[in-house]
């Protein structure tokens, strides 16, 4: 961290997908785990995995980030000496689907109420936190949705004090949730699966 706030970069999250095969239950022990898997152009690939105390996977994910030039605010190459200083391992076995959600019709989007981002919802980077973004979309499912598979992509970065305006779209076997600005650009898209065969 401090060698990338001494070069004005950054990793920003771009997008991730997340395979849940079961919910860990309280008190229960696991094993947490990440490491990237490929760098090309500006892009770095991440695995991460949640087991067990037997070894088995209880999520699977895997996520894409942008290198950023922090100053110019735009992405760049990954320089050799950022990628050397990363212990590349092989990616997991496990369905990757495409970084970039595609938008669904206007038709299908149902609007919800409008909400403005608190103060804790920021990072150090002064942008909401990528989670926060989830936690909000989850407040606008049934209570009785129990997603099997989550995906996100971040499109612009909200910042304290915005209004977000939410839509839903509630299909069969997926609910998408965007989470707009103001000015009708999207922050953040979000698709929660019940079903991975579809």
């Amino acid at each position: 961290l401090d060698f990338m706030q001494a070069h004005q970069t950054a990793w920003v999250l771009n997008s991730w997908q997340a395979d849940i095969m079961r919910d860990p239950v309280f008190g229960e022990k696991i094993r947490i785990s990440t490491w990237p898997y490929e760098f090309h152009g500006f892009l770095g690939h991440r695995n991460f995995k949640i087991e067990d105390e037997a070894g088995s996977a209880i999520v699977l994910a895997s996520s894409v980030w942008v290198f950023m030039d922090m100053q110019k605010n735009r992405p760049v190459r990954i320089p050799p000496e950022i990628a050397v200083a990363y212990q590349l391992q092989p990616r997991l076995e496990m369905e990757y689907m495409d970084r970039k959600i595609k938008d669904v019709q206007a038709a299908c989007m149902q609007k919800r109420e409008t909400s403005r981002i608190p103060r804790y919802f920021i990072d150090t980077n002064q942008h909401v936190n990528n989670a926060k973004y989830i936690l909000l979309a989850e407040e606008l499912l049934p209570s009785e949705f129990h997603p099997v598979r989550i995906r996100a992509e971040y499109k612009k970065p909200a910042v304290y004090g915005d209004m977000i305006y939410p839509f839903v779209c509630q299909q069969p076997h997926c609910q998408t949730v965007k989470l707009n600005g103001a000015d009708e650009k999207t922050y953040a898209i979000i698709e929660f699966y019940t079903n991975t065969t579809v």
